[in-house]
C-alpha cells in the first residue's frame, strides 16, 4: 500500500489558517476506476482512497505509516506569504479618516 503525506491545504472559502497546520496522508488508489454502465458514475473496489488522516505532526503521520508498513512519499510543504495590511480592517471605521466611509 502506497500513500501521501502533505501538509493541510487551506480551503477556498476559508480565510485564516486554522486547519493547515494539520498534515494529511492520503492512500494512492489501488485499482483502476471503472464507469458503472448503469448509471454512468465513476466507481472502484478501492476503498483506501476514500480515507484522510491527519496528524499534528510530520514525523507522527510518518511513524504510524512506518508502524503499518505503509510506503509513503513525503510532498514538502510551501509557505505561504502573509498578505497583512498596514491599518488592516479596522482602518475602515477609523474616525481619523480622510474621507467618510461609505457604501
Amino acid at each position: 500500500m502506497r500513500g501521501r503525506i502533505s501538509k493541510m491545504p487551506r480551503n477556498n472559502t476559508q480565510i485564516g489558517s486554522a486547519t493547515t497546520s494539520d498534515w494529511v496522508l492520503d492512500f494512492e488508489p489501488g485499482s483502476e476506476r471503472h464507469i458503472d454502465p448503469l448509471m454512468g458514475w465513476t466507481g472502484s473496489l478501492d476503498t483506501q482512497t476514500q480515507v484522510r488522516m491527519t496528524f499534528d505532526t510530520k514525523e507522527a503521520a510518518m511513524a504510524y505509516a512506518l508502524k503499518q508498513g505503509i510506503e509513503v512519499v513525503v510532498v514538502p510543504d510551501h509557505e505561504r506569504k502573509m498578505n497583512i495590511r498596514p491599518g488592516g480592517y479596522g482602518e475602515n471605521f477609523a474616525s481619523g479618516r480622510r474621507e467618510p466611509w461609505t457604501h
